[in-house]
């Protein structure tokens, strides 16, 4: 039963099976089965057999349960080599071919071994079977139709373990001819009839489409090979019905050849709408009595709830049984299609007749005069019907009113024609007029009136900082004023530019160049929108002029031939141009400055106190304002000695002349007193 499976041999569960084997009277053989590799001792001969009773088997069915897992607990280890799915007799075949799909596992073990089967079809699972022998896993497609066409893809589980094939494409072709039924072949129109279609044999999610005369008339997606609906036929006469489907597959649709046809005749009701106008004729006019009326031509005696309508566009204006009217004053907007509409059941008919409907006069057009106007400026407002009908009226039979914001400015005896002051503090609204003549009113449409704002005085800014010498821009703007507004920059008298702001979010921007701070006063801007009134002038352009840094220098107090030691010395950096300034002192040799400092004057100084030796060299100062940065020319400082120093030197200095001066002497008075000097005559010769 099991193979390659070595069971753990323990004292209790032996003892128990020899128990239970001793109460139904046999062996452990015979509890197991003959067929069994299991080994246990057997029972001594002298064991009486006993009837077993349900505790006893049931008992008994446990122990072989549990020393079955103890079993799978010690499965051999297994080697997966491959996974292969084929597809047989082939993968394209046609619809009725039975096809074969055939799992092979090929795995190397050294005993029991459970393998688990799965089959896909387009990733979703339609087979498993577990097994335990070696055996190929076969999966059967009898009479395959094209809802089985697919990717196939089988997966093999072990203990611990996966392996999954390639996929394989099925194809199958052919559909089956689908036949379509009716329940009737003859009905009357409007009539509903019940209507089939049907793919014998065919599986899957499938469509079908119901077609009349060749034009398709009905569509249902149905998880079957049939479907049943209920169709309506409102046309009379003869028409030619077929259906055909399509099998849905996962990315894709197969269509099927047309049904069969079936003929069915709608028999027509001989019943008509009517519909009639009176006055009749083209020359209807506003203001005549319109009658119409929708009646029913035709045998009535079938034709329970027959019902009437009449309407003309989405309005509906009457209905009856049998019979509808409408009556009305006739209107120019009145002109158009009028239909009469009979309905009996699902059946519907029409029947239309056109009115055309001449103006009494025509809707007046509201004009006025200038057609741009200014606050407090005069407007001339008229209100005028351009055609009339001259049989009927006049043109002073036609009086008109104008409003204001929906207020009456006007009688209605007005001629047409209306002056809007220009005292009035705004004119501005939404104006209209409207003309009466024998109990008929026409509006005009709306005239919106905007009345312009006039430019106010315009300011003139300079844009960022202004550097004498170096481009800058300036802004002319007015604060109020309806567009355009046109610009223009002057300098004294004559024009410099002019531009015009079309749009809000422009503005008018003009390049200049200034060569002298005092420039700055010659330029002004003035602003325009209405050529009937004189332009507004700015102020004079008034702003910060930086002039740019020149002639910088470099001075030292005391004078250099008199910077002596221990003394202050004071390097002084000027320049011409607009403060504030910023001083910069360097040494010659140095990167760092020796001191910064920054003045709202032309000139800014840098102390040194106790100068010493050590302060010679050449000295430069930098200058930086908002326009240029400058540098002066090199000055070189010696520091000469202190005097006192000096006189000391001096005093060191004769004092050693004048110790030589005196060894001079002392040695000159010396040597000429030895040779004045004579020994008398007797101590020369006693000597001797």
């Amino acid at each position: 039963m099991v193979r390659g499976c070595r069971w753990k041999r323990e004292k209790g569960l032996e003892k128990q099976y020899r128990e239970a084997g001793t109460k139904w009277g046999h062996g452990i053989e015979g509890v197991m089965g003959h067929s069994s590799r299991i080994s246990l001792r057997q029972p001594p001969p002298m064991w009486e057999p006993q009837q077993p009773s349900v505790r006893m088997v049931t008992r008994l069915l446990l122990l072989t349960s549990a020393l079955l897992s103890t079993c799978q607990a010690v499965e051999s280890p297994a080697l997966f080599t491959s996974v292969t799915l084929t597809l047989e007799p082939s993968n394209a075949v046609s619809q009725g071919t039975n096809v074969t799909v055939r799992c092979q596992a090929l795995v190397s073990s050294s005993g029991f071994l459970n393998r688990k089967y799965t089959i896909y079809k387009d990733n979703t699972v339609v087979y498993t079977e577990s097994i335990t022998t070696a055996e190929d896993l076969i999966y059967s497609l009898r009479m395959a139709r094209v809802a089985n066409t697919g990717k196939y893809k089988c997966k093999v589980n072990i203990p611990g373990k996966e392996l999954s094939s390639s996929s394989e494409k099925l194809t199958v072709t052919g559909l089956q001819t689908p036949v379509l039924s009716v329940d009737k072949r003859v009905f009357s129109e409007g009539e509903e009839v019940t209507v089939g279609c049907k793919a014998p044999g065919e599986s899957g999610a499938i469509v079908f489409y119901f077609y009349k005369d060749s034009k398709e008339l009905y569509e249902e997606r149905v998880d079957a090979n049939h479907v049943e609906t209920r169709l309506r036929f409102n046309n009379a006469g003869d028409h030619r019905l077929h259906c055909d489907y399509r099998v849905i597959l996962l990315t894709d649709s197969v269509p099927s050849n047309a049904s069969n046809n079936v003929v069915v005749t709608v028999k027509e009701l001989f019943i008509t709408p009517v519909i009639s106008v009176r006055p009749h004729g083209s020359m209807i006019i506003e203001g005549d009595n319109l009658d119409i009326s929708c009646s029913v031509s035709g045998n009535l005696q079938n034709s329970s709830g027959l019902k009437v309508f009449l309407s003309k566009g989405p309005t509906l204006l009457s209905s009856g049984q049998s019979k509808a009217n409408h009556s009305m004053r006739a209107l120019a907007e009145h002109s158009g299609e009028f239909q009469c509409s009979l309905e009996v059941g699902n059946v519907v008919k029409r029947a239309t007749e056109n009115v055309r409907i001449t103006e009494l006069f025509s809707q007046p057009v509201l004009t006025m005069y200038p057609t741009e106007v200014f606050e407090r400026e005069k407007i001339t407002l008229t209100c005028k019907s351009t055609n009339y009908s001259s049989d009927r009226i006049s043109s002073s039979d036609v009086k008109y009113s104008i409003y204001k914001d929906n207020y009456t400015l006007t009688p209605g005896s007005f001629n047409g024609i209306y002056v809007v002051p220009g005292v009035v503090p705004n004119s501005s609204g939404i104006y209209s007029c409207k003309a009466d003549a024998r109990m008929i009113s026409k509006y005009s449409a709306k005239l919106p009136v905007q009345a312009k704002v006039l430019v106010s005085k315009p300011e003139i800014t300079a844009i960022g900082r202004v550097i004498v010498g170096k481009p800058f821009q300036v802004r002319c703007h007015s604060d109020r004023g309806s567009l355009p507004i046109e610009y223009t920059l002057w300098k004294k008298y004559s024009e410099v530019n002019s531009t015009t702001v079309q749009q809000p979010h422009h503005q008018a921007i003009f390049p200049v160049t200034v060569q002298h701070y005092s420039d700055m006063q010659d330029y002004k801007c003035e602003a325009r929108n209405n050529p009937k009134i004189d332009t507004v002038v700015s102020n004079k352009l008034n702003t910060t002029v930086i002039v740019p840094l020149s002639n910088p220098g470099l001075s030292v107090v005391p004078d250099l031939l008199e910077v002596t030691e221990g003394n202050e010395m004071y390097l002084i950096c000027g320049v011409e141009g607009s403060p504030p300034v910023t001083f910069k002192w360097y040494r010659r040799g140095n990167v760092q400055p020796l001191f910064t400092t920054t003045s709202t004057q032309s000139s800014a100084s840098h102390r040194i106190k106790g100068v010493g030796n050590e302060h010679s060299g050449t000295y430069y100062c930098e200058a930086i304002n908002y326009a240029n940065m400058v540098r002066s020319q090199p000055v070189t400082v010696d520091v000469k000695m202190a005097t006192w120093k000096k006189g000391l030197i001096v005093a060191c200095c004769l004092l050693v002349v004048a110790l030589l001066a005196l060894a001079c002497v002392l040695r000159y008075n010396s040597k000429r007193g030895r040779e004045t000097y004579s020994p008398p005559a007797t101590q020369a010769f006693a000597g001797v």
